[in-house]
């Protein structure tokens, strides 16, 4: 998009996603403002609020691209340490900004501005609410704050606190891919849920020891913790790597069985269906033609003195005599019928639902075959076919509907060729 343009600009301020970014980082001001005037305003050492607000970002960047939304980090393990240390509004307020700040050094990355205003509005307001949220939650069964040991209430508050978080966290996620308009059902995965939920258990260690003030220890397992998200950072893109190449792999597998199945069931010269097919679909259509509308009527068609064409004009000028004639054929054929390269120069036709006085569309085909534009094929080259056309009443089976079709054609030969020989004699 050119920002320097006025129109896309408020194309952009009014798009779905800037919007639904705006409503949750203004919602989320608006919550932490009230949430600030009812608790009062605590004294967070500006140390602890640094620390966390670089630690915040930390984790935010040691993330991976996901196919989805976009993004996948370690924050939960800064948002839920934060919480257990300062306490939820506080907690709120740090990890908000971090989100808010995290995006902008995509601008050097070529991204454009609006993708990286919409991800840092969007971020900051859903991590703000969701900490906020399960935070106070937290607070109200009894949580303590700051965490420095464990005991069956605190462990079920804190898991409250997880599963708050997951919750709201994958609420806003749904809600995002679905402004995007894409599909919400592979917007979760089990997978980041287990990273997320794994680090909010990670954060419960680091915030016991950091109360305790074991910087020697509390150091070690930051150090540890930072060696783990890379690894599990690593781990993930590899998965996400061959999750991609098996999905490519499968499409190309899914491509090529269809090109098989193409090449199976059709001549590739003319594109029609091959005898194969044409068999199969006999069979199943002669099976329900004495249904009411399900007539069948075929009819074997055979080019002219296609012989005589190969040997004076050449096998190439027969190839494309066969070419145009099957183009002529699935241009002025039904999609319910059936046309099919029955043999070297010989076609089958299927008509469902056709009659006795429904012969006069094979002398449409007839006649489009011979005033088609021959001479442009090969100079003086005229084209006209001998079709005999069979009604399934007349047959007990498909073999002996073929063999009274066969005869007619054979009957149109005699008569001179380019004709239809039919129950009626249309000719």
């Amino acid at each position: 998009m050119d920002e320097s343009k006025p129109g896309s600009v408020h194309a952009w301020l009014r798009s779905g996603e800037f919007l639904f970014g705006a409503l949750l980082f203004a919602a989320a001001i608006a919550a932490l403002v009230l949430a600030t005037s009812l608790s009062g305003v605590t004294q967070v050492p500006w140390r602890h609020a640094v620390f966390f607000l670089a630690f915040g970002v930390f984790t935010i960047s040691i993330g991976y691209s996901h196919p989805v939304f976009g993004y996948v980090s370690f924050d939960r393990l800064a948002q839920v340490s934060s919480i257990l240390v300062l306490g939820p509004v506080d907690a709120a307020w740090i990890n908000g900004l971090a989100s808010l700040l995290y995006p902008w050094h995509r601008l050097r990355q070529g991204v454009p501005l609006r993708a990286v205003c919409n991800a840092a509005l969007t971020n900051a307001g859903l991590m703000a609410l969701a900490i906020l949220i399960a935070g106070m939650l937290y607070v109200e069964v009894g949580g303590p704050v700051p965490l420095a040991g464990l005991d069956p209430a605190t462990f079920g508050a804190i898991v409250l606190l997880l599963v708050a978080l997951q919750f709201i966290n994958e609420g806003g996620i749904v809600a995002l891919v679905r402004v995007r308009g894409q599909s919400s059902r592979d917007a979760l995965s089990l997978f980041d849920t287990i990273i997320e939920l794994m680090a909010g258990l990670a954060a419960i260690l680091l915030a016991v020891v950091w109360t305790r003030m074991e910087m020697e220890v509390f150091l070690l397992l930051l150090a540890v913790l930072a060696a783990l998200m890379l690894a599990l950072k690593r781990y993930a893109e590899i998965r996400l790597k061959l999750e991609r190449l098996v999905e490519d792999r499968t499409a190309a597998l899914r491509e090529k069985t269809l090109q098989l199945e193409q090449l199976a069931a059709h001549d590739q010269l003319t594109g029609l269906h091959n005898r194969r097919h044409a068999d199969e679909f006999l069979q199943r259509e002669f099976e329900h033609a004495d249904r009411p509308g399900a007539a069948l009527a075929i009819a074997l068609a055979d080019i002219d003195n296609f012989k005589e064409i190969n040997d004076s004009r050449s096998h190439s000028v027969g190839d494309r005599v066969l070419e145009r004639v099957g183009r002529i054929f699935r241009e002025r054929t039904r999609k319910c019928d059936l046309v099919a390269r029955y043999g070297g120069e010989e076609f089958l036709f299927a008509f469902v639902g056709m009659n006795e006085l429904d012969a006069a569309r094979l002398q449409d085909l007839r006649l489009a075959v011979e005033s088609e534009d021959w001479p442009a094929v090969s100079p003086g080259l005229r084209v006209t076919m001998s079709i005999g056309l069979a009604i399934h009443r007349e047959a007990p089976g498909v073999p002996a509907l073929l063999r009274l079709a066969d005869a007619r054609l054979y009957r149109a030969k005699q008569l001179g060729r380019n004709c239809v020989v039919a129950e009626l004699a249309v000719d």
